[in-house]
């Protein structure tokens, strides 16, 4: 009784949203699987979920979420219907998903009441805590009780979120706590011929990478790069500015200023013993810096409006990272890193000139490397499991 007044009053208030209904391309034929994600950052999960289902399983995966989002895999990506029964209707109509996997906690009643009441397994993934989507909190008496205890799983990040969804009305032996699911790949790809030459040439000096540096921060990265010389003389700086306008005003800087001998990517000059400072003008290349620099520091963390990098790129590659009080969209990340001691944060110029000439040492370096690698790769197992859970379903044994 509590739960279809807390759904009644929940869709009373919501009678007048209204959202144009997406054009939907035609169902493929064969078994689809449902992700929903509440934002950008849990569909990096959803998307590794969502690629292992279409490339090892042969599975359409429908994969929705607020925020744009781009994809490499055969995916499809659309936003969440608004959620009025007549809408949530008219998504399961079209699709006719086998399962539902949503994450972090998010709920949207008049979706899930509908799929509940044509019998859709439910599953939630990286609980952190279940909560009604983004105003359209409220009391609903019943309602999320109601719904958690129609989940056959939900796989928590820990033991706190996994109190919050018993507390809140999750079937305690559904509740488990898993960890976070392993997240989109972000390793880029690179030219091995052009890493192999490029490494030749390098041959056994220090190198540090300045990945997309704002104007603003060029004097940080300067700074750094001049004290750093003092201890490693032969040290190379690869930078590569946010704007490639930067390059040429940014290579006149250093030579006029500093004295530095300067080589240009973009003009195909090649950095000799004698180079101090390497510029790329192309963004397309981070694979290639990420590989070749056991440091990086990432540009716009700093003094910038935000780091212009997902700081999991050089993790993924064994590169150390450096980063400023400024972590952008990537809070979460860096926190995680901050967590496993992953990175080294730096709160000023004269902090990353510290920083920098104490990661100079390369057993230093590649710890840190090695652990921001641990949480890079991190949630592999979980994703196996969820995977496992979701055959199960599928096949009828769940």
């Amino acid at each position: 009784m509590a739960y279809s007044l807390g759904l009644t009053l929940y869709n009373l208030s919501n009678r007048r949203e209204t959202q144009t209904r997406p054009e939907r391309p035609a169902r493929p034929a064969g078994p689809l699987v449902w992700l929903h994600a509440p934002g950008a950052e849990a569909a990096r999960a959803q998307l590794e979920l969502g690629r292992r289902l279409v490339e090892d399983d042969g599975v359409t995966v429908v994969l929705t979420c607020p925020d744009p989002l781009q994809t490499k895999t055969r995916i499809l990506i659309e936003p969440p219907p608004a959620d009025t029964p007549a809408e949530a209707a008219a998504f399961l109509d079209h699709w006719r998903p086998e399962l539902a996997v949503l994450s972090e906690g998010e709920l949207r009643p008049a979706l899930l009441h509908e799929a509940i009441e044509r019998k859709l397994p439910l599953l939630m993934v990286a609980g952190r805590a279940p909560s009604l989507i983004k105003e359209r909190d409220g009391w609903y008496p019943g309602l999320t009780r109601g719904l958690l205890a129609e989940f056959r799983a939900v796989l928590t990040l820990d033991e706190p979120s996994a109190r919050a969804f018993r507390k809140a009305g999750a079937t305690p032996d559904a509740v488990e706590v898993t960890g976070r699911l392993e997240e989109e790949s972000v390793a880029l790809p690179y030219l091995e011929a052009e890493r192999d030459a490029l490494a030749r040439q390098f041959a056994t000096r220090p190198v540090w990478l300045a990945a997309a540096l704002p104007e603003a921060e060029e004097a940080a990265v300067i700074a750094a790069h001049r004290a750093a010389l003092r201890l490693a003389h032969r040290l190379l700086l690869i930078v590569v500015p946010q704007d490639p306008a930067r390059v040429q005003p940014l290579a006149q800087r250093m030579e006029k200023e500093e004295g530095w001998t300067i080589a240009l990517r973009g003009e195909e000059e090649e950095p000799d013993n004698e180079t101090e400072v390497f510029i790329a003008d192309s963004d397309r290349e981070f694979g290639l810096w990420y590989r070749l620099a056991p440091v990086t520091f990432l540009g716009g963390s700093l003094a910038g409006n935000g780091c212009l990098r997902n700081p999991l790129e050089p993790a993924a590659l064994g590169s150390a990272i450096l980063y400023g009080p400024r972590p952008g969209q990537f809070g979460t990340i860096f926190g995680r890193l901050g967590a496993a001691r992953a990175a080294r944060a730096v709160g000023s110029a004269n902090d990353l000139a510290e920083a920098l000439g104490d990661l100079l040492s390369p057993d230093r370096a590649a710890r840190l490397a090695q652990a921001a690698w641990a949480v890079a790769s991190d949630g592999a197992e979980v994703t196996e499991r969820v995977l496992a859970l979701i055959r199960r379903i599928m096949d009828g044994e769940g």
